[in-house]
């Protein structure tokens, strides 16, 4: 069975960083797009990067020049750096991938950002 599972979550004061991680474990045949989505409480979850298998990335316009996203397709690993923190970005944060063709969710991982 294939499983994505986050970690790296956590509290922070506004202005700092944090990386997440995602790993993909399971039958793995392919491994194409992977991304970051959000959800706050009450507002719909929202994509906040996106890296194709061949690197190209895809940023939200409110995290555009402080997140960065990298993979590790040898270790089919996803990953999101986050600088300059703002309570806005307070949100659980999902991982997602397009593995064997099928479009798959982590569980998730709390962001929490004080002011």
């Amino acid at each position: 069975q294939v499983q994505l599972v986050e970690s790296g979550g956590g509290l922070v004061q506004a202005g700092g960083s944090l990386r997440l991680s995602c790993a993909a474990s399971g039958r793995i045949e392919s491994i194409d797009d992977m991304g970051w989505h959000r959800q706050a409480p009450g507002k719909q979850r929202e994509l906040v990067a996106s890296i194709t298998s061949g690197g190209w990335t895809n940023y939200a316009d409110s995290v555009e020049g402080r997140f960065a996203i990298s993979r590790d397709n040898a270790k089919n690993m996803v990953y999101l750096q986050m600088i300059t923190l703002k309570p806005e970005d307070t949100a659980v944060y999902y991982c997602n991938a397009q593995i064997n063709s099928s479009n798959r969710w982590g569980q998730g991982t709390q962001v929490t950002v004080s002011s």
